[in-house]
């Protein structure tokens, strides 16, 4: 929650789907980005003014969050992406333009700072996501209008620039989604208000763009 600084617990209904909200809990200054793990344990938001990560212990009961630590990150963390195997997290850093690369603690989900990666042909990387393999992760610039592409070090997390792809003219990309496949990607365009597609090289991970449509 941006304004009030706090990150929102609901509880779901398994039947309906409808939310019941729970009590909230603290987070840093304006916080824009929240992720769960893939083991359900622990959760994590990037925190856009206070330039940190906070993370959160989840009651596998009740779902409500306990706060464990917080992470630096670069300048304006707007997104915070955790990669399939739990491992690693990664949150893309707006306005020092870079990404950060964390490992996880299996047993409490705190997160060591490892590396901090120059964002590849872009500037203003607004949301970071990993390929269900591990293997890949995508950045979107929306200072650039293109997604930077990158090979993920299976021992350390670490980010390897592969290349760049356009989103399109002034097309100021918001958000990247990779389906559960793996097989696709898609961005989310602020100012051309459309939804570009890719299909995505199951060896190398590269971005064929395929045809944009109007969101």
């Amino acid at each position: 929650n941006n304004v009030s600084n706090n990150i929102s617990v609901y509880t779901i209904d398994q039947t309906t789907g409808a939310l019941t909200a729970g009590t909230p809990v603290d987070a840093g200054s304006l916080p824009r980005s929240v992720t769960v793990d893939p083991s359900g344990r622990f959760a994590y938001a990037a925190n856009w003014s206070s330039g940190n990560v906070s993370v959160y212990a989840i009651n596998q009961t009740t779902g409500a969050l306990t706060a464990v630590s917080t992470a630096p990150t670069g300048t304006n963390p707007s997104s915070i992406s955790v990669d399939p195997s739990g491992r690693f997290a990664y949150a893309a850093n707006w306005s020092s333009d870079n990404i950060s690369v964390y490992a996880i603690s299996q047993t409490t989900g705190a997160l060591t700072l490892v590396a901090t990666e120059q964002q590849a042909g872009g500037t203003a990387p607004c949301s970071v996501m990993v390929d269900p393999s591990g293997r890949f992760a995508y950045a979107t610039s929306a200072g650039s209008d293109n997604i930077s592409i990158y090979a993920i070090d299976q021992n350390t997390g670490g980010l390897t620039a592969i290349a760049t792809r356009s989103t399109g003219p002034t097309s100021s990309p918001r958000s990247v989604a990779v389906d559960p496949s793996g097989m696709f990607a898609y961005t989310a365009n602020w100012t051309s208000s459309k939804i570009s597609v890719y299909t995505i090289d199951q060896t190398g991970g590269t971005l064929t763009p395929g045809t944009a449509v109007t969101a």
